[in-house]
């Protein structure tokens, strides 16, 4: 796959050409490029990333970054049984538990909801850093209202990181997941405050908590340009219909030299 020029491999985390080095120069400048290219991708084209990620796999299987990089990359297109089969391989090999919590929800991915919750309380999690925990909560909730078990997702959710009025990375994913699962259980006004309280905390947009409080208000957003098109569209027609009329009046106004003759004769 074509790789820009302006694309040189030198972007890619220090952690990761530490892994690299283990290849050979050339080898490893091919593989973090196509690894840049899938963390730019990811996002905005993960079917685009997910080429870029197979050919970094091809060229370096055994580096655990590379195996990280690929279960994301096949995450991101819903790929759940290969994703999860490349970060089992990664973990294997860097020994890490960072993957800990996507793995699981690999799990519900696979429709597997009590497999993600028993994940939830092996002694990995207690491994996790702080963001780490969060995030597994946050899958162990999912699970829960994968399972119907709505309220237990509520209670899951409940914690001295939800309570915190300090902001962190994850801060407005876990207000915003507990303000959904509220709004769920028709706790309208809860789930209200909590979707405030997760646009306060979402300075990069990574939610859509204003629609949310939007349409709990019950405000609706026009489209302008479609507005402005029916208005064109209605003022087109009134002016055909107004040049239709002025035609019928030039034609009853219209009187010949004939008609004025005929008219005499049948005087």
């Amino acid at each position: 796959m074509p790789i820009p020029p302006e694309v040189t491999g030198e972007e890619i985390d220090p952690d990761v050409r530490q892994e690299l080095m283990s290849l050979p120069k050339g080898l490893a400048d091919d593989v973090a490029r196509n690894l840049v290219m899938v963390a730019q991708l990811i996002d905005e084209d993960p079917e685009k990333a997910y080429g870029y990620s197979r050919v970094a796999l091809r060229l370096a299987s055994r580096v655990a970054a590379v195996r990280e990089a690929a279960g994301f990359a096949a995450y991101a297109n819903q790929k759940y049984s290969e994703a999860l089969a490349e970060f089992r391989a990664a973990r294997r090999m860097s020994g890490g538990v960072d993957l800990w919590p996507v793995m699981a929800d690999c799990e519900r991915g696979l429709g597997r909801p009590e497999r993600a919750l028993a994940m939830a309380g092996e002694p990995e999690v207690q491994k996790l850093d702080k963001a780490g925990q969060v995030e597994m909560r946050l899958v162990a909730a999912g699970a829960r209202r994968d399972m119907g078990q709505l309220e237990a997702a509520i209670v899951t959710l409940q914690s001295p990181e939800l309570a915190s009025n300090a902001t962190h990375p994850w801060t407005a994913r876990l207000r915003y997941a507990y303000a959904d699962a509220l709004l769920a259980a028709e706790r309208e006004q809860e789930a209200r405050e909590w979707f405030a309280k997760a646009l306060e905390a979402d300075k990069d947009g990574a939610t859509d908590a204003s629609d949310r409080l939007a349409e709990l208000d019950g405000v609706e957003f026009v489209d302008a340009f479609d507005e402005d098109e029916d208005e064109d569209g209605d003022g087109v027609l009134a002016a055909d219909e107004r040049d239709d009329e002025r035609d019928v009046a030039d034609e009853d106004d219209d009187v010949t030299d004939e008609d004025i003759v005929d008219e005499d004769d049948r005087r």
